[in-house]
């Protein structure tokens, strides 16, 4: 199947037009007429990933966080960003990333659903309409639990190995925003939807303890431990989608560890 066919179906459902302003989603390397019959679906195209997909024998590299975000001047092997694209070439694979249009239109809905969020809305709206599409969620849980409860739950919904938690362990919690991804953006309209608990990443010292003092917790699961949704949830688009391709997830692996 020739990847420009892959391209218009993935744009026909997550069209880039939907992507914030700032982002970089598209074809990030490679041939819009290549022959693609395997693909690798990750959430970065670090070293590991692109050594992993060339051992899959991909032809191309499907990912949320674009490979190339700034301006580039040169493409070698003498820099973090050149190396990965010399390697890719190398190896014969495509790149395309899929990045805040995935998370405007699917993203924070997926993570809600894993939640059980009930009536949900949008947390950040960045398309107003009837039905209004945005960053991350708002809704309600059937039961109020305390927040550390409600901690314990997030680790074993996303299956994380940590989480840090900003607010007293037994306050209550019905309302909860989620921002998978780096949040500390959307903490004003968390703030102001009253949710009682935020779940997201990336939360700073004192975006933490500020938020908490304002009144509402946070659970910051980290940016890749809410976000690797993405892989599984794309593998089955392209399964769906693409059923004479074969589609390889990369396997959950957290990019850090704690002592």
């Amino acid at each position: 199947m020739k990847l420009e066919h892959i391209i218009e179906e993935i744009e026909r459902v997550y069209p880039v037009a939907s992507a914030m302003e700032w982002d970089n989603p598209g074809l990030q390397a490679g041939r819009r007429d290549k022959e693609v019959k395997k693909i690798y679906v990750a959430l970065d195209a670090t070293d590991t990933v692109i050594e992993q997909a060339a051992a899959a024998g991909a032809d191309l590299l499907l990912t949320h966080h674009p490979l190339i975000f700034g301006g580039i001047k040169k493409v070698t092997d003498e820099n973090l960003t050149g190396r990965r694209i010399v390697r890719l070439l190398e190896e014969g694979i495509c790149c395309y990333s899929m990045h805040t249009n995935y998370d405007v239109l699917r993203m924070a809905d997926l993570a809600g659903e894993r939640m059980g969020l009930e009536n949900p809305e949008v947390l950040e709206v960045t398309e107003p309409g009837e039905t209004p599409r945005g960053i991350g969620k708002t809704g309600t849980l059937k039961e109020p639990v305390t927040l550390e409860a409600y901690g314990r739950k997030i680790k074993e919904i996303f299956q994380l190995p940590e989480i840090r938690v900003f607010g007293d362990p037994n306050a209550s919690v019905k309302k909860v925003a989620v921002c998978p991804g780096s949040g500390k953006s959307v903490i004003e309209e968390a703030l102001e939807k009253q949710a009682d608990v935020l779940v997201t990443g990336d939360i700073g010292h004192h975006e933490g303890i500020d938020a908490y003092a304002r009144g509402m917790a946070i659970i910051d699961a980290g940016h890749y431990g809410l976000e690797h949704i993405f892989t599984g949830d794309m593998a089955r688009f392209c399964r769906e989608h693409f059923q004479e391709v074969e589609t390889v997830p990369a396997p959950v692996s957290h990019p850090f560890w704690a002592l």
